[in-house]
């Protein structure tokens, strides 16, 4: 299974990189690490459905079968008790990350509604970017008659990058379609 976006990234991206910020090594060129993909379930504590419906979902958007997270202690404010499940979660790496990443550059993010761009602030300071997404519906393999309930997630992309510029201008270089 050939990844466009990793052939790509190795035959275009890291010369442009290398030419951009001086690098003497090829290792030295930031590289996407891993794609973690979370959603929190407040309500998944008293309603199985919902925690079976996210599995459900994630597992079709990443193509990988998500975790249960469970919490770690009892919040008694949140009705919370330890080890009930409180949210699911995926890590992709290697070619699923870059299929993902690539379904999600290309396909995903056009279709949200009055989209013009996603934030070039949400950098974490060490070259990792953050995403939230408000509701599944814009992946397309999901099916609209399919879902209970509108759920948002998050999406992390972790990379080698050691600061946010380096960061910027490989997500930049990979088609992510920052507003500024």
């Amino acid at each position: 299974m050939a990844i466009q976006l990793k052939t790509t990234y190795q035959e275009k991206i890291v010369p442009k990189l290398m030419d951009q910020f001086k690098y003497t090594n090829i290792h030295q060129v930031p590289k996407v690490v891993k794609v973690t993909i979370n959603r929190g379930l407040g309500e998944a504590s008293q309603n199985a459905k919902a925690l079976e419906s996210s599995i459900t979902e994630i597992g079709i958007i990443a193509g990988q079968k998500p975790v249960v997270t469970r919490a770690k202690k009892a919040i008694a404010g949140f009705k919370i008790r330890k080890g009930v499940p409180v949210g699911v979660m995926v890590t992709l790496r290697s070619d699923r990350m870059y299929a993902f990443l690539e379904r999600l550059i290309n396909l995903t993010l056009p279709r949200i509604r009055d989209f013009r761009g996603v934030s070039a602030k949400s950098f974490d300071g060490r070259g990792n970017y953050s995403l939230g997404l408000r509701e599944q519906l814009i992946f397309p393999e999901i099916e609209y008659d399919s879902i209970d309930q509108i759920r948002g997630m998050d999406i992390s992309i972790i990379t080698t990058a050691n600061t946010d510029e380096e960061g910027r201008a490989l997500l930049k270089e990979m088609g992510m379609p920052f507003r500024y």
